[in-house]
């Protein structure tokens, strides 16, 4: 992450470059410089995940409680010393990133099986030092901190550099992250998140303008120093041989460094010294071996050039400039506030944006933008959501966020030429993406291209399918949703490009993914209908619309028929039984009864519970639930939000010891009785899931039996698996063949 090398270089060379802040201090100042003006942190909410994960169980598939409680009192600390909070999350990977998304991923492959390794060898879960964060965690941090009430938005891009320009243009106290592209951005100051003691709100600030002086560099050149030594951009080996030039060509090192700090030193003293002599009279290919990374290396630059900002290194005028169409909606945190922020529709007033082209390509680099506009619209948006910011409960009125860059505005969706309504249906999928109420739609239909990273899956345990190929069905019917496959034939839609870890999955491309037919009794409805209708009875439709998405449209009225949360954990639980076959009875019972007791159990009572062992399988299946409910996510906002999002949030639902207590007392052949506690009233509810589950599956031709069952005819103690996993083969005529249909291949 960032720019390759420099964490360690500021931190063992350039030690000066960190200074101990105190929050409370800097606030004061700042309200004493800008009186009326809260102090406002912006947070890089992917950075801090770590962080903000404390509790010691992380491998069960989340301590949700816990983790809950934690974001509550991130938030309440700085609430308290008047300090406001802006939280950034990725929104999608960048197509010039996607080589590097894809390398950490297979790293995280490797990172996992080694942590099945540990706990098949050890039966516990391994040191923090093999820390994986649970599935689904920043997708539902989201909604826990709107929950509590903050301001949360999904970036359409890169977050860094919607959280860096949101910075600059609002004039924040700072940027609250671990990511060195802060030290290089020309914005408000940096801190670091791993170096907060939140007792106290101290932390380190990383100065920019002390490591230009450091470098004998300005902070204009940084972008051009990031670039040379690598970054998400640019390849750490495309400019090797140039940096090791410059470190041949250096008099000056030093022998208490180490080498990659040397070669730090040697790069900038070759832009001050060399590179400088002829800045505004060469062009960078001159005086750089660019060669056929030209375009590239002119956009890594441009990457980390904010609106309304320049850089001197882009030595030719620009020679044309993009008129784009945007629409401003009012800022609504501060009504006093004349604040507006882009949001791109198709009304029509001008942007500039002067664009760096390169004199010998056709490619264009976007370097300056043009924010001010002073048009206004209103947009439609999710229903009020009540949501709890500590202990009350206002109702949180939804923002948007500043699109930074506007060519991701220029983006077509798809099929907008066949139906001009689609484009209104682009700004409300954008709407609630940006205010992150959903997941994947508004990349569906902007780009049609999706990703999804690791979850914790033994890639040597063939009897579970992972995660991504057990929920492909449901997303396929979601593909057709909305992409409108569902009002003839799927197979005439385009195909849906998937970048999700599986086993076996090299990623060198995306999976060409067909969208599936719907069956939707009184047919399927539109999605002007699902996304703008206030009819009476709509909402109706609208959960007709969710349940043809798993395929349980005939279970309507048994579904209706419980209370939440247990509507949406039954959901889930069907679908998974009769798709999986290899899911026992034993597996049904924990989950139920983990379910049940959760309700009652307090954050305390949750942290104290302690596991005889750590079971692998077990593992797996808690990370195989909380996909789900992710998955639920982006059903849940493509049929038009018929469930709350607390129906399926996983403090509500799951909790990963929990379940694992429960798996292995289930394991053992313990009464149900003592599943649920001995308490009557559970057990009354954990026969009633349990009927409707197992009934539900004996239609399908799948009924749910005993381990102990399998053992009587398996001398492995497992059922026989079709490969290349376990699906249920009664629905082998229904789904579209694994290998043939879904996962074509470029």
């Amino acid at each position: 992450m960032g720019v390759r090398g420099l964490q360690g270089f500021v931190g063992s060379s350039c030690p000066h470059v960190c200074t101990a802040v105190n929050f409370k201090e800097l606030a004061e100042r700042h309200r004493s410089e800008h009186p009326g003006c809260t102090p406002t942190v912006v947070v890089d909410a992917m950075c801090c995940l770590r962080y903000w994960y404390t509790p010691d169980s992380w491998i069960c598939g989340g301590q949700w409680r816990e983790y809950f409680s934690s974001l509550r009192e991130f938030v309440k600390t700085f609430t308290t010393a008047g300090i406001k909070l802006i939280f950034f999350f990725d929104g999608m990977v960048e197509q010039n990133k996607r080589d590097e998304w894809v390398k950490r991923r297979l790293k995280n492959n490797r990172e996992i099986a080694r942590i099945f390794h540990y706990v098949k060898s050890h039966k516990e879960q391994p040191g923090r030092n093999m820390f994986f964060i649970p599935s689904g965690l920043a997708i539902f941090t989201r909604f826990a901190l709107k929950t509590l009430g903050q301001e949360t938005l999904c970036s359409l891009q890169e977050a860094d550099y919607e959280v860096a320009s949101y910075g600059l243009q609002n004039h924040c106290l700072g940027i609250l992250g671990e990511d060195t592209d802060y030290l290089i951005y020309n914005t408000c100051p940096y801190f670091s998140i791993s170096e907060l003691c939140l007792e106290s709100l101290d932390t380190i600030m990383l100065c920019r303008e002390k490591l230009c002086q450091s470098l004998g560099l300005s902070l204009c050149d940084l972008p051009l120093l990031a670039c040379l030594l690598g970054n998400d951009i640019i390849p750490e080996g495309m400019f090797e041989s140039f940096r090791y030039k410059c470190l041949s060509s250096y008099t000056s090192v030093r022998e208490n460094f180490d080498k990659k700090g040397n070669i730090i030193l040697a790069v900038a003293d070759h832009i001050s010294k060399v590179l400088h002599l002829h800045q505004g009279e060469k062009k960078l290919e001159e005086m750089l071996p660019l060669g056929p990374n030209r375009a590239l290396f002119y956009k890594g630059v441009a990457s980390y050039i904010l609106p309304g900002q320049k850089s001197p290194w882009f030595f030719q005028k620009p020679k044309g400039v993009v008129t784009l169409n945007k629409q401003v909606v009012s800022m609504c945190t501060d009504p006093d506030s004349n604040q507006k922020l882009l949001i791109g529709t198709d009304s029509e007033f001008n942007l500039e944006a002067p664009m760096c082209t390169d004199p010998d390509s056709k490619q264009e680099v976007l370097i300056c933008t043009d924010p001010e506009s002073t048009q206004e619209a209103s947009i439609c948006t999710h229903p009020e959501i009540k949501q709890d910011p500590m202990d009350t409960e206002p109702e949180i009125k939804q923002q948007v966020t500043m699109v930074s860059d506007p060519e991701i505005l220029k983006v077509p969706l798809l099929f907008s030429r066949r139906n001009q309504l689609r484009l209104n249906f682009g700004q409300v999928a954008r709407a609630h993406h940006v205010q992150a109420e959903s997941y994947l739609v508004y990349n569906v239909l902007s780009s049609g291209e999706v990703e999804c990273g690791n979850s914790l899956e033994d890639a040597l345990d063939r009897t579970l399918p992972g995660q991504a190929q057990v929920y492909r069905p449901v997303r396929q019917r979601v593909y057709s949703l909305l992409l409108g496959g569902s009002q003839g034939d799927a197979s005439t839609c385009p195909t849906v490009k998937e970048w999700f870890v599986y086993s076996g999955n090299p990623l060198r491309h995306p999976d060409l993914v067909r969208p599936l037919q719907m069956n939707i009794p009184g047919g399927t409805p539109s999605l002007k209908l699902l996304w703008l209708s206030t009819e009476p009875g709509i909402q109706v439709r609208r959960l007709d619309a969710l349940l043809a998405c798993f395929d349980l449209s005939s279970l309507k009225e048994e579904l209706q028929a419980l209370e939440s949360p247990f509507q949406a954990l039954c959901c889930l639980l069907i679908y998974l039984f009769v798709q999986v076959d290899a899911l026992c009875l034993e597996d049904l019972h924990a989950f139920i009864a983990q379910a049940l007791c959760l309700q009652e159990k307090s954050t305390a009572q949750l942290m104290d519970l302690q596991l005889d062992h750590v079971d692998p399988r077990a593992v797996q299946l808690g990370s195989l639930l909380v996909r789900g409910l992710t998955t639920l996510v982006l059903v849940n906002s493509a049929c038009g939000f018929p469930w709350t999002a607390a129906d399926f949030m996983p403090w509500n639902l799951f909790d990963g010891k929990l379940f694992h207590q429960k798996y292995l007392q289930s394991e053992k052949g313990h009464a149900v009785a003592v599943l649920v506690e001995q308490n009557r009233s559970r057990l009354t509810t954990f026969h009633t899931l349990k009927s409707i589950v197992c009934k539900a599956c004996v239609k399908e031709n799948r009924p749910v039996v005993s381990r102990r069952h399998w053992r009587a005819h398996h001398s492995g103690g497992r059922p026989p698996i079709p490969a290349p996993c376990s699906f249920s083969a009664k629905n082998a005529k229904k789904r579209l063949n694994w290998e043939e249909e879904t996962k074509l291949r470029f």
